[in-house]
């Protein structure tokens, strides 16, 4: 993936496979676009193959390289180079599903989205996460509270999306994600984290 060299702040946007928050995150990316940012997406493997009850995955990564205008990151080799090259300002994870969570807590860098997060955190830059997550507050709670005290890493707020039925579930504010980036640029988590009920 090659940089643009104009004077945009050239932010990664990593989508895992919440696929119920697409739609919203398709809205996510215009509203990033129109600020002017230069997004550059990057691919799960299972977003980018996985047709679900909500959209076909080859409609949806259509759309989101009509919306940013770029082709976008697919594979590990081509995630890499986020990190000798450095040049992105911040990334985005969202959504950050819990396997996500997990495996970046732990170091595990087996997709395309956990490269770059590793990648671009040798950088010392801004790695803001969106969690869409069923067992935020059940078995990911530990990784959970780990990775929001590791330095660079900041959170979308997050809150319960359904607290009777899904105890444990935790979803990001999506529409809060263009200002926990203003804020991650400098160096600053949005508050509060938590807002509840969703």
């Amino acid at each position: 993936m090659n940089a643009k060299t104009d004077k945009k702040l050239q932010i990664g946007f990593a989508i895992t496979g919440s696929f119920c928050t697409f739609q919203n995150i398709l809205e996510v990316l215009k509203e990033l676009v129109q600020k002017d940012y230069h997004i550059i997406p990057i691919f799960s493997d299972k977003t980018s193959t996985l047709d679900n009850r909500f959209q076909k995955a080859d409609d949806f990564v259509k759309e989101v390289q009509d919306i940013t205008g770029e082709h976008g990151i697919f594979t590990i080799p081509e995630a890499e180079p986020i990190g000798p090259k450095g040049y992105l300002d911040a990334l985005v994870i969202a959504p950050c599903t819990g396997n996500t969570l997990a495996k970046l807590c732990h170091g595990i860098t087996d997709s395309p989205v956990l490269m770059a997060a590793k990648a671009h955190l040798r950088n010392e830059k801004p790695l803001i996460i969106s969690i869409s997550t069923n067992d935020a507050l059940g078995m990911n709670f530990k990784n959970l509270g780990e990775l929001m005290n590791i330095k660079n890493i900041y959170f979308v707020p997050f809150g319960q999306d359904n607290p009777v039925k899904k105890t444990n579930s935790m979803i990001a504010h999506v529409e809060l994600i263009p200002e926990t980036i203003a804020a991650a640029l400098e160096h600053k988590q949005l508050q509060p984290v938590i807002r509840s009920p969703f």
